[in-house]
């Protein structure tokens, strides 16, 4: 397929991730063929009640389902693989990754049970594939998970580079650097646009190794005597074989604890990822017979997520592990911004229980798997692209990173600040953004996807900071004439038992409301239920400050 001609513009649509950390997709268009690169999720926000996963709205894609040929992937990470679930269900296309990246899609499609109805295509790096007009070649970077890729994607306007989650690692775990003599290769050949992942560019100087990690579990390990406790992302597959190593050597058996880390140890040994004897790891049904000396617990739940093995650990709530004085806990993890109250009562939870506690501020136990701003300079250097977009960021990062490419010398004019729905449009070696496209997050709750919107959220927030009073009465449909009550009942509000007094008062008002309409309004019950709201929602603020959601039911007889 011929990519050096067309009439057509390139399109390169953010649909998330610009403006966000999190729900990252990329849309690429250039005539009648579309490419996605990412398809992630985010996690609620504090203030999103009662949500499971945030995913990016693909209104857009779903018009022009039949043009998009595939989606391409960097890496495994939620923000980066999780929405494939609920996209595929709409988008009926093949998806690209190296090997690991697909066998963790591969068992989260198995959880919604479309393994086997979705074409999973395996590539390796420098592996190149070709997609209408658009042909893409796979660039290994280093990251803090095992097959990461960079994307150069050659179009018909030219060759864009998209970064993916990266940083610089001089020194990773597997060996495996990032791919820069091809991006230099890329580079001399000229590029037109550079997508970089802007994460970290408020940090200064370079990112730490992940051997740093290791190191750091080196040195406390030979100090414990009790039991270690490691909790770390279940994608950290090089945090896992690090921790599991000074384990072996320090003479412990390892327990993988938590579901999504049994599975990705699973998918990761299997692929020859990761290695760890057979006879290091135990069962559960093991760790009461072995003296806590020799054991390390690998396992999940280091944002303090409610209902982990950590947390349950914590709170003295799990039925086979109890932590005792003189064990150790490692978070192994950076504190995701909106966690920082949540880790810090694990934390205290944890101390509670005897434990020794160590974790990113005060031990190298975790590092950083994005670019830092040298980094992120050479990426600029090595490129060197007519054009510049920063993406993978909120707004503040994406600005800054608009002025780091300044002062590399991109020129001002040539770095595009785009966010979710923009539209940059390349043509004959210009670009700008030239419209917007319907873009935004959809909620998913439980089995429902997209319907719960704004207006939902706002009554499960008020819900949450008033409570809820409900009316009942009931009304003859003829007369107009109370029958019964009117009975009030409240949650989250006031304490009934001890709010009797209050709550009768409440009552003489709703009867006070009733008197004041004629019988004709009586008998319509939107007027009776309007009439019930005004006059409560008057009396509890005048009395009490708090604005409760009121539900009258009016039954008529």
């Amino acid at each position: 397929m011929d990519t050096t001609a067309s009439n057509s513009p390139l399109n390169i649509i953010p649909l998330g991730g610009l403006g966000e950390i999190g729900i990252n997709m990329m849309v690429y268009q250039c005539g009648d063929d579309i490419i996605i690169v990412d398809c992630g999720l985010m996690f609620p926000e504090p203030d999103m009640l009662g949500i499971d996963y945030v995913i990016p709205d693909i209104s857009w894609l779903r018009e022009r389902a039949d043009h998009v040929r595939a989606i391409l992937l960097t890496h495994g990470h939620e923000d980066h693989i999780g929405a494939l679930p609920f996209v595929l269900q709409e988008l009926n296309v093949p998806v690209y990754g190296t090997a690991l990246t697909l066998g963790f899609v591969n068992e989260k499609l198995k959880e919604y049970k479309l393994d086997g109805a979705v074409e999973l295509v395996t590539v390796k790096p420098r592996d190149t594939v070709t997609l209408g007009c658009f042909r893409v070649e796979f660039l290994r970077v280093a990251h803090s998970i095992v097959d990461g890729c960079a994307l150069a994607i050659t179009t018909p306007e030219g060759v864009v580079i998209h970064t993916g989650d990266f940083k610089l690692d001089q020194t990773p775990v597997d060996g495996q650097l990032t791919d820069l003599a091809s991006l230099s290769r890329y580079g001399d050949a000229g590029v037109l646009a550079l997508l970089s992942d802007s994460t970290n560019v408020e940090r200064e100087g370079y990112t730490l190794s992940e051997k740093e990690v290791g190191e750091a579990f080196a040195d406390i390990f030979p100090k414990c005597r009790g039991r270690i406790i490691v909790a770390a992302f279940s994608s950290s597959i090089h945090r896992v074989q690090q921790a599991a190593d000074v384990a072996i050597r320090c003479g412990r058996k390892i327990l993988l604890n938590g579901r999504s880390m049994i599975a990705n140890v699973r998918i990761a040994r299997q692929l020859g990822y990761l290695t760890i004897p057979d006879e290091s790891l135990m069962e559960l049904k093991e760790l009461p017979h072995l003296p806590p000396e020799q054991v390390c617990i690998i396992s999940t739940g280091s944002q303090g997520e409610p209902m982990s093995a950590l947390t349950r650990i914590a709170m003295d709530d799990h039925k086979q592990i109890r932590l005792e004085r003189g064990d150790t806990v490692i978070l192994s993890s950076r504190v995701i911004p909106g966690n920082e109250r949540t880790i810090s009562e694990l934390i205290n939870h944890l101390y509670r229980r005897g434990a020794e506690v160590f974790h990113e501020r005060v031990s190298e136990v975790h590092v950083s798997g994005h670019a830092s701003q040298e980094e992120l300079k050479l990426m600029l250097n090595l490129v060197r692209p007519r054009f510049f977009i920063p993406v993978h960021g909120e707004y503040r990062h994406l600005v800054k990173h608009v002025q780091l490419a300044r002062k590399v010398g991109i020129p001002e004019e040539r770095c595009i600040l785009a966010v979710d729905g923009d539209v940059v449009a390349f043509y004959a070696d210009t670009a700008a953004i030239v419209e917007k496209v319907e873009s935004g997050r959809v909620f998913v709750d439980g089995k429902g996807v997209g319907d719960v919107g704004a207006i939902v959220l706002k009554d499960r927030k008020h819900l949450s900071e008033d409570g809820m009073v409900v009316i009942i009465i009931g009304i003859n449909q003829s007369s107009g004439a109370i029958i019964y009550g009117p009975d009030i009942v409240s949650r989250g509000f006031v304490f009934e038992d001890e709010s009797q007094e209050y709550l009768e008062q409440s009552r003489t008002v709703v009867l006070a409301a009733l008197d004041e309409l004629n019988e004709e309004m009586r008998c319509d019950c939107e007027e009776v239920k309007q009439a019930v709201r005004q006059a409560l929602r008057r009396f509890f603020k005048k009395s009490i400050e708090r604005r409760p959601v009121i539900l009258p039911v009016i039954i008529e007889m």
